[in-house]
């Protein structure tokens, strides 16, 4: 297994860790670009980084950036679409042009579909791929939104949700039948294919995941579980997510 796996005392010291690397990426290479996950796990890393922006310095003017995913359905002024989340959260705080965000849309018709998510991994081609690249893990253990038996191989696709990932879902949109039943994601071979992947997983509800991500056999129905073939993937836990290795 390649995977390096860091147990931190707290949430906070991971979410700083992962945030240190990425500046020390950027200021290594200013036209980094950044692979990003959405969801509750990685907002303390956004927060620390909106505090490196702020009062250190650290500059997102030729940073480009793709989120792994988004809902379907939804528009995007919705208080649950991703890309009102990233503006919340990171974009609104920091210095990166508009033209270097690039989010999956919440209404793509369908026969535009299949050129859509085409077009999306040759942008992240164009921009000579990502280099790093945040991942949170799913309940059904799914990476992006790559749902059980997502192929290894899998590229940028529309993909019906898990009843499991709705249901985790459904207390921020009010109840089970207001969340989305599709979502546009990354697939796992556009994800394998980041340079470095940090994967963050925190509190017991993810421990057994954790586990069989890391220490199952690598297999379709846990897509995270193919990160064991990654050469350069970071697991950031903290004793809870990590009790049950």
């Amino acid at each position: 297994m390649s995977i390096t796996l860091h147990i931190h005392a707290t949430r906070e010291t991971a979410n700083k860790k992962v945030a240190r690397e990425i500046a020390e990426l950027i200021r290594a290479k200013p036209h980094a670009v950044l692979g990003l996950a959405t969801g509750s796990t990685p907002i303390g890393v956004y927060e620390e980084l909106v505090r490196l922006h702020h009062q250190e310095g650290l500059s997102f003017r030729q940073v480009c950036t793709f989120n792994l995913d988004e809902y379907q359905g939804i528009d995007l002024s919705h208080p649950e679409s991703y890309w009102n989340f990233m503006h919340r959260h990171l974009f609104d705080h920091i210095d990166i042009p508009a033209a270097n965000i690039h989010i999956p849309g919440t209404r793509v018709p369908s026969l535009e579909l299949a050129d859509y998510c085409k077009r999306y991994e040759e942008l992240i081609t164009v921009h000579g791929g990502i280099d790093y690249q945040i991942l949170g893990i799913g309940r059904t253990g799914h990476i992006g939104f790559n749902e059980p038996g997502s192929p290894p191989d899998c590229r940028t696709r529309r993909i019906l949700l898990d009843q499991l990932t709705r249901e985790d879902a459904a207390p921020a949109f009010g109840d089970l039948d207001h969340v989305p039943t599709h979502a546009i994601t990354m697939g796992c071979g556009t994800i394998m294919e980041a340079r470095h992947i940090a994967l963050l997983a925190f509190g017991t509800a993810k421990a057994a995941i954790v586990r069989k991500a890391l220490r199952g056999p690598v297999s379709s129905q846990i897509s995270a579980s193919y990160l064991q073939n990654h050469e350069h993937t970071s697991f950031h836990l903290d004793h809870e997510s990590a009790s049950l290795l």
